[in-house]
């Protein structure tokens, strides 16, 4: 099988091709815009047909929340018509699409994990764009599978735990907000059911991925100091209205991941493990 990642520079990206390793029976594409423009339609069919491609992961996005707001088209363009595009060039193959969406569809008013049934309501332009995106990909290919997820990380690019660790480093203190819920997600965990659904063989539909467990932004921050070994920045609670953002969160993006357990038999580990995890291999590789 030919398998085609899209924005494998990445987090999701890089992490699937780490382990992409020890799944040598197939063959990998990895791109990014420099190799692929994604947004290019003839481009993609190009790509897609010349290299015989079985499968698509797309992990590309424009994932800048608040940019997003005052960079629609570009958004739109790489969110919504993008995926549209790797839909329709995969379905002339008669392939599979794996495309990764996001809890940002949702307008977090909820107070019990999301469902795949739960009704869509997105609060800004980043949301809006990726779930165009969805019922492109949903409209054009008939083995598309959906992945929604939240609060991504790695030891891959910039994140929140980077982020996080830099500036408990850096400061005596620190405010971050405590009144937005979710459940932090290890990028490596997401890779790993990734391939648990491509060895199963796809089953088309929508999904939820996120590791187990949640927290706010602020317990996440004292979680991650303290596994880091942070202990000489205190972090205080903030509300969201202290500290005003151009697009708006949700308040709650927990995603019920029963759907996903059940398919593809995984387990999925609580997010203080992962984050531990995550956060060893961030001390090595610096």
């Amino acid at each position: 099988m030919n398998i085609l990642v899209t924005g494998s520079n990445g987090q999701l990206g890089n992490e699937i091709r780490r382990i992409s390793e020890e799944h040598p029976a197939y063959t990998y594409f990895f791109t990014d815009v420099t190799e692929l423009d994604i947004c290019d339609e003839q481009a993609v069919i190009s790509y897609v047909t010349g290299n015989k491609i079985d499968l698509i992961v797309n992990c590309a996005a424009y994932t800048a929340v608040d940019k997003a707001e005052d960079n629609r088209d570009l958004c739109d363009k790489i969110n919504h018509l993008a995926p549209g595009y790797l839909a329709k060039a995969i379905e002339t193959r008669g392939g599979s699409l794996i495309h990764i969406s996001t809890d940002y569809v949702f307008d977090g008013r909820s107070y019990v994990p999301y469902t795949e049934l739960a009704p869509v309501c997105p609060v800004s332009v980043y949301g809006t764009t990726k779930l165009a995106g969805e019922k492109a990909v949903m409209q054009y290919a008939s083995k598309a599978m959906i992945i929604r997820t939240a609060w991504l990380y790695s030891s891959f690019g910039n994140n929140f735990v980077k982020t996080m660790i830099r500036l408990g480093q850096e400061k005596d203190s620190l405010g971050v907000v405590f009144d937005q819920v979710g459940s932090p997600t290890y990028a490596r965990d997401l890779a790993v059911a990734v391939f648990a659904a491509i060895e199963k063989g796809i089953v088309a539909g929508i999904y939820h991925f996120s590791d187990e467990g949640v927290c706010s932004w602020y317990d996440f921050t004292k979680a991650i100091h303290r596994l880091a070994g942070i202990d000489t920045c205190f972090v205080s609670p903030l509300h969201t209205d202290e500290y005003p953002t151009k697009a708006i969160r949700p308040h709650y993006s927990v995603l019920d991941k029963t759907k996903i357990k059940e398919t593809y038999g995984i387990e999925i580990p609580y997010w203080e493990d992962s984050l531990k995890e995550c956060i060893e291999k961030i001390k090595k590789e610096s």
